[in-house]
This record gives C-alpha cells, structure tokens and sequence, in this order.
C-alpha cells in the first residue's frame, strides 16, 4: 500500500514537472484559431506537406479543402534533396556523406498577399557510409531523410506560428 501511494505520488511529481517546464508531445503544434482553416499547397508527394498535415491533425487544427476556404494558405514552393561527399579515405572511398533537405515554403493569405515572405531552410545531417552492408545503410539513409522531413515540418510550423501571432 505504502508503495503504491509512493509509485503514485512520484508519477504526479514528474508529470507536474513536465507540464510546468512546457513539455508537449512530438507532433503536437500551437496554431492560433485566427489561422483555422488553413490550406496547405504543395507539389504532389511532398512528405514535408504530408508531415505538416499530420501535425495539424493531430492538433485539431482544421484543413480548408481549397485556397478560398482557408484564412492561411501555406505553400510549400520547392522540396528537394540531396547528398555530396562529406569525407573519403586514403584510398579515396567515401566514407561520409552529407544528407541535405532543402525547403522553401512561404504563406499567403486566399487572395495571395503575403502573410510571410519566402523563406528556405536547409537541413543537414552527416551519415558515416562505411564500405560495409550496403542495404542497411541505404535504408539508414531513408530514415536520416524521414527525420529531416519531420525537423523541417516542425520548423516550418514554429516560424508560421512566430511570424503569424
């Protein structure tokens, strides 16, 4: 009994701290209601778009259907990716590679005037590419870019919502 009342008291300590020093979950976003509808705009198979929607889902934030429906209009203007050689051996194997996610996105409101100008972020990550199991490290590859894409959703979020209030 007397540990059950300990277990319980030291959960709600910790969550109290949580909650005190502004812990959110991964994916949770603060969008003001002035900005419900908002549109997001982005060429076809974008995975940052895909990962924008799915933090504005999470946090009730609703999606106008088109432009005109929105109070915002996100774009997302160009989405690239690429790497370039980060370091070789003597023998001139690479040996480390930089990954790169270029995004530049900008928003609107529906009658397109700027709300925020267009901006660019490029988000890098170094990737050790030893000689050694090929497959394994291009799937590490997908998952360092799977990272970049979600880091980029978060920060095109924390500067709409910087720019915006």
């Amino acid at each position: 009994m007397y540990r059950s009342l300990r277990l319980i008291g030291l959960l709600t300590a910790v969550a109290l701290a949580a909650s005190a020093c502004g812990f959110k979950l991964r994916g949770a976003v603060e969008i003001p209601p002035e900005l419900n509808p908002m549109f997001i705009e982005a060429p076809g198979g974008s995975p940052v778009r895909d990962a924008i929607v799915q933090r504005l889902e999470f946090s009730q934030v609703r999606l106008a259907t088109s432009a005109n429906d929105a109070r915002v209009v996100l774009r997302i203007l160009r989405e690239t990716r690429n790497s370039r050689v980060a370091a070789v051996d003597r023998d001139g194997k690479v040996i480390a590679q930089e990954l790169h996610l270029m995004v530049t996105f900008d928003a609107v409101n529906p009658d397109g005037s700027s709300r925020v100008g267009g901006q660019t972020l490029d988000l890098v990550r170094t990737f050790e590419n030893p000689d050694v199991e090929v497959l394994g490290k291009e799937r590490e590859a997908d998952l360092i870019y799977e990272d970049l894409v979600q880091d980029a959703a978060d920060r095109i979020l924390g500067r709409l919502r910087a720019t915006l209030l």
